[in-house]
């Protein structure tokens, strides 16, 4: 009796996140399953029953009426939910310890950064000065959280433990040991008014698209040891206004700002935000997850549903996260 076929749609991607090395990935894993590139290979519609895709081609998948599950190999999945034919299965998005791990280290790496003053220091070493300034604690900085599901809160639990004051804020009540969390509209103000460094790890979706403008900024704490608040966006480029991150940067409404997605990827060759001095642009490798780890996952969550157990990390389609 056929497995099922599993069809790969993958846009993007260089050596290690090729598709072509995605097939050899999945067939190493699948235990024979066939295994089908997009739009390389033709699959027998019918015999299709899995997706694993990243950022496909809207309508690519809605000729598999047989399909069972669609697995996305990033986190975002803002391209899917976009897709109006996109059939109507469970969508699963990458939870792997892996990739949490790895947006920890990136929101704790960028956070110390601005807090040790290290963009002042580089300064200081290319005009070869010496000159050590005041350095605060941990505990005189409030870190902000934007988006608390499983990557927020683990970010959150770490920089509590080096220290920091840490708030956070989510769509929905959420509550972490040590973090004062805040949610809803009617939270966010609060929310704002306490923090220093502001950490954007929310989904992309009509409503938090273009979130990260002015008119947050301005509501962010003016009393920051860091001589200013400082933005780090590490979850989707559509959520900040590229424009206001700019012109808040030079009139002082942000202190500093560190980036890892942005509204047109790659970033291209003519933004300012390449040679602004308070801008750390980084290639949206803030949690450049082990392929390996995410295929692994995708065959062991259709191993578990092929035995009727429930799937993990199922996204709320109306919710788009």
């Amino acid at each position: 009796m056929s497995k099922g076929t599993l069809v790969l749609s993958i846009q993007g991607g260089a050596d290690n996140w090729s598709p072509q090395r995605w097939v050899a990935r999945f067939n190493a894993v699948g235990g024979g399953r066939k295994v089908v590139l997009l739009p390389d290979q033709i699959a027998d519609p019918d015999d299709v029953h899995y997706a694993a895709v990243w950022k496909p081609q809207p309508g690519v998948l809605a000729a598999f009426r047989n399909l069972r599950v669609i697995f996305n190999l990033g986190a975002g999945v803002d391209a899917l939910m976009a897709d109006p034919s996109l059939p109507k299965v469970p969508v699963v998005r990458v939870a792997v310890d892996d990739l949490t791990g790895r947006m920890t280290e990136y929101v704790v790496l960028h956070v110390l950064m601005h807090h040790r003053q290290q963009l002042e220091l580089r300064d200081n070493q290319s005009r070869k000065l010496w000159q050590p300034g005041a350095q605060w604690s941990a505990g005189a900085v409030t870190v902000g959280i934007m988006g608390l599901g499983t990557l927020g809160r683990d970010a959150a639990e770490v920089l509590r433990r080096i220290g920091f004051r840490v708030v956070g804020w989510s769509n929905s009540a959420k509550t972490i040991e040590g973090v004062e969390c805040f949610s809803g509209r009617d939270g966010l103000a609060s929310f704002l008014a306490k923090t220093h460094i502001l950490v954007c790890l929310l989904p992309l979706t009509a409503d938090t698209r273009h979130i990260l403008n002015r008119g947050l900024f301005e509501r962010l704490a003016r009393n920051s040891p860091l001589g200013g608040p400082v933005l780090i966006n590490a979850g989707r480029g559509g959520l900040q206004v590229e424009a206001d991150i700019l012109s808040c940067l030079d009139d002082g409404t942000l202190r500093a700002a560190t980036l890892d997605v942005f509204e047109i990827e790659p970033l291209p060759a003519d933004s300012p935000l390449w040679s602004h001095p308070r801008v750390v642009i980084t290639p949206h490798n803030a949690a450049d997850t082990d392929p390996d780890a995410i295929s692994a996952y995708v065959a062991e969550q259709i191993a578990r549903f092929e035995a009727g157990e429930p799937l993990q990390n199922v996204v709320d389609v109306t919710r788009g996260y």
